[in-house]
């Protein structure tokens, strides 16, 4: 039977905890956090919210929990172990994160607020205990691995957060990356070159630069300060 949205319900299928989960994510990847509604979710599923509070709880909840069944797979697609050297292992458990809020832009904030709200949940844990572990494998004194590993992880939240889509915009239209970069340049070749030379300078590198590239190299810049712990 189709729902309001013109799609069909999925009463034929059991109604679970994971299929709730599945059909917010959808949800969220289609038009971010305001999209998840109990009324999307009901008219999804051909159920009634109170089945779904009964499975998931409340949105809050179930926003973690989708934030969790996302971070959780993506660091599955990539084994601990699998890199040769504790800083590759860094690297991969990084850009493993960088793509999943590249497909699932809702995910940043969603994800940073886990980091805050819920220390001793799977995807805290998870993040620092596989880039913990590296961290302890590169000879950090163990004094110093709770700060720097936490300023890996705070790296990796805030400069993957700045390459996701803006959760705010209600302009209706995906922001465009070239033309904002172009923008950005114009800009800043306008600043006045005896106030700002260093702006000047770098501009062109500005203009040029890959998001990920750009994050391999601030993830390549912590490592590099690490043996100063010593």
């Amino acid at each position: 039977m189709p729902t309001a949205s013109g799609r069909p319900g999925r009463r034929n299928q059991v109604l679970s905890r994971e299929l709730i989960i599945e059909t917010a994510v959808e949800l969220l990847d289609a038009g971010g956090e305001g999209a998840l509604t109990t009324r999307a979710l009901t008219e999804r599923l051909a159920t009634g919210s109170g089945a779904i509070y009964y499975r998931v709880g409340t949105r809050d909840e179930l926003l973690a929990s989708a934030t969790e069944s996302v971070v959780i797979a993506a660091l599955a697609a990539v084994p601990a172990g699998a890199a040769a050297t504790p800083s590759e292992e860094i690297r991969t458990v990084a850009l493993a994160l960088f793509d999943a809020i590249a497909e699932h832009p809702w995910l940043a904030t969603l994800l940073t607020l886990q980091i805050v709200r819920n220390p001793v949940g799977p995807v805290t844990v998870e993040i620092f205990e596989r880039i913990g572990r590296q961290v302890g494998a590169l000879e950090v004194p163990q004094v110093s691995w709770f700060d720097a590993t936490s300023t890996l992880v705070h790296f990796i939240l805030g400069a993957i957060s700045q390459n996701a889509r803006i959760e705010g915009d209600t302009s209706g239209v995906e922001p465009d990356r070239e033309d904002f970069i172009d923008a950005t340049a114009t800009a800043w070749r306008e600043l006045d070159p005896v106030d700002h030379p260093f702006m000047h300078a770098v501009v062109g590198q500005m203009s040029e630069h890959d998001d990920r590239e750009q994050f391999l190299a601030g993830i390549a810049i912590v490592l590099a300060g690490l043996p100063r712990l010593h």
